[in-house]
Formats: C-alpha cells, sequence, structure tokens
C-alpha cells in the first residue's frame, strides 16, 4: 500500500456507516452542534503549544471542503488537468480564524457543508466513478467525497479526546 492509500484509508475508516452521503450530513450537523455549544472565549483554546484553536480548526474544515469541492467538480465534469495539493498549515497561518467570531465560522461551515451536500447528492452516479489527478495521486470522485467525511470525523475525534475534557 502506498503512502498516499495509507493516508486516504486512514479517513476513510473514520466514517461510522456505508452510507457516506447520509454521514456528510450527520457529521455536519454533529461539528455544529458541538460548536454552538462553545462561548466565544473557549473557541480560542488550543489544547497544547503549537496546535490550532477550536477557531482555526473549523476553518481549517471548511478551507479542505472547499479544496475538496473543487477537486470533486473538476474531476466529475471530465477536467484531466492535473490539480496541485495544498499545504494546511500555510492554509491555517494565514486564515486569521482567531480574529473571526465563532458565529461567522460557524455559519461559513455550514454554508460550505450544504454546498458539498448539494454537489454530491445532485451528482449523476456515473460521474462519482470518474478519476483525476490531484497532488500526483490518481483519484475517484466517490473517494474525494468520503475523504470530506472522514477528514471531519477524524477532527471530530480530536475535539472529543484532546480540546472538550480541557475546556
Amino acid at each position: 500500500m502506498s503512502d498516499f492509500q495509507k493516508y486516504v484509508q486512514r479517513y476513510l475508516d473514520n466514517i461510522p456507516s456505508e452510507n457516506w452521503l447520509e454521514e456528510l450530513k450527520k457529521s455536519g450537523e454533529k461539528t455544529t452542534e458541538i460548536y454552538s455549544k462553545l462561548t466565544e472565549e473557549q473557541s480560542n483554546f488550543a489544547y497544547a503549544e503549537g496546535k490550532w484553536t477550536l477557531k482555526e480548526l473549523l476553518l481549517h474544515l471548511s478551507d479542505t471542503e472547499r479544496v475538496f469541492q473543487y477537486r470533486i467538480l473538476a474531476f466529475a465534469r471530465g477536467d484531466q488537468n492535473e490539480l496541485p495539493g495544498f499545504d494546511e498549515e500555510l492554509y491555517a497561518n494565514q486564515s486569521f480564524a482567531n480574529e473571526r467570531s465563532l458565529e461567522s465560522l460557524l455559519e461559513e461551515y455550514k454554508l460550505v457543508r450544504k454546498s458539498s451536500q448539494v454537489l454530491l447528492e445532485t451528482m449523476n452516479p456515473s460521474a462519482l466513478k470518474n478519476i483525476g489527478t490531484a497532488n500526483g495521486n490518481q483519484i475517484s470522485v466517490e473517494t474525494i467525497g468520503k475523504l470530506i467525511v472522514g477528514h471531519n470525523y477524524h477532527h471530530l475525534n480530536i475535539i472529543e479526546e484532546r480540546y472538550l475534557p480541557k475546556l
């Protein structure tokens, strides 16, 4: 198994059921529920030095989902151009998430997730099988959709294990 396959599998293993489109909705609802209960002060919390705050983590979810949405759209439409990778640390460092309100970040997350749901739920099933190249690796539209879900659950697990117990 290649490093890329291991990376993908790590996220796919987080999806609790075979119905990944339903899990897309559920993971969004769970994320919204957790963040809706946080105070503005709590959302600025990082569990360790050098780790993202809860605000930065939430915007990371939105940023990553947007990148994945573009890949889904491009590959579903038959685009054969190789798409670049992205540096999540660079994006987080340039996000200025901590300068924004928790409310604005949560609203953005909900809109991004709704956009993913519409994009994926209305897609012709044949387009889910389309394959493209991103960051030097071939990947199907369906797998990218599943990565959105698994990535979200990965971070929900981190929030529940490392952030919430310390708040």
